[in-house]
């Protein structure tokens, strides 16, 4: 082989070397960042990318993807109780534009030093947050402490290229006295509950009984009054059509020239008969004589004409 191709053939060979050599593949969700002599380059895209050879490197790969991270910490309120909280964090990358990446790749030394950063970020506002509350407070403040740390940090990792897109409060517990005084404040509080409607229960019940028993008091009442009404009614009734009918029957006795005391005389004796009959030991004292008899058939013809006066129209 002559001298010139054995040297084109190692140049080839060297070239191709380097080309291969300089591939580099980024996989989806990353992107990566090249320096040349430790100064920013360039920012490579997902897929199969080509370096300059020899003097360009990733300096790091980067995740553009959502990252989750548990936190567990403790905070004092503002009477001393210790609160023990359980969260969780959501983040990632502002953007892919080439500012956001090169505040990630370079605002800290490594990844752990930023995490570290966001960790103690969150921690510390909340913190700051509980410190300013009583613990009778805190369970009912999950979505207030949470506005509160993402106020007060999103500008401030925004200039890290990253933000907060969610932070969840999954647990928030005690100490275990102060647990237990809590439960027994809502026992209480239940049982002041319970036996605040059970008097209003019984006082309504109550009520309502003695409601019923005046509504039905009223109406029985009312029932008598027109039962004595009636009855009173039927009387006057019952007496006027006897009076009516003995009237009638005295002046057809004297039209047919007969003694009206046979009428009184008849009831008399009618009388007498009911009583045997029926008496009970009762005892009625009856006016048998002649002029007793003219005196009722005197009264009972006066009724009559009166009535009948009554009943004539007026002029």
């Amino acid at each position: 082989m002559e001298q010139g191709t054995l040297i084109a053939v190692v140049a080839g060979a060297v070239l191709l070397l380097l080309v291969l050599t300089s591939l580099r593949t980024v996989n989806q969700g990353t992107v990566a960042v090249t320096t040349i002599f430790g100064k920013y380059r360039r920012t490579l895209r997902p897929g199969l990318n080509l370096l300059v050879p020899l003097v360009e490197r990733i300096f790091r790969r980067i995740t553009v993807q959502n990252r989750a991270i548990e936190l567990q910490f403790q905070a004092i309120t503002q009477d001393q109780a210790n609160v023990y909280f359980t969260a969780m964090m959501v983040y990632g990358a502002i953007s892919e534009s080439e500012d956001t990446i090169k505040a990630i790749a370079f605002k800290f030394v490594t990844e752990k030093d930023f995490l570290t950063a966001l960790v103690r970020s969150v921690e510390g506002s909340t913190r700051g947050f509980v410190a300013t509350k009583r613990q009778a407070e805190i369970l009912g403040l999950r979505g207030e402490i949470v506005s509160e740390v993402k106020e007060n940090l999103d500008h401030v990792i925004e200039t890290w290229g990253y933000h907060l897109i969610d932070l969840q409060l999954n647990d928030i517990t005690f100490d275990q006295a102060i647990t237990t005084s809590m439960a027994q404040v809502v026992a209480s509080n239940n049982l002041k509950a319970a036996a605040t409607n059970e008097g209003d229960a019984l006082l309504i019940r109550r009520t309502k009984e003695a409601e019923a028993a005046g509504t039905a008091v009223r109406i029985e009442a009312e029932a008598e009054r027109t039962a004595a009404q009636l009855r009173g009614q039927g009387v006057a009734l019952f007496r006027e059509e006897v009076a009516r009918g003995l009237a009638q029957a005295a002046r057809e006795l004297d039209a047919n020239s007969v003694d009206s005391s046979l009428i009184l005389f008849s009831m008399w004796t009618e009388t007498i008969r009911q009583m045997a009959e029926n008496g009970r030991g009762n005892v009625l004292f009856l006016d048998g004589s002649p002029e007793g008899m003219q005196a009722h058939i005197r009264q009972l013809v006066a009724m009559q004409q009166l009535d009948v006066v009554r009943d004539q129209p007026s002029a």
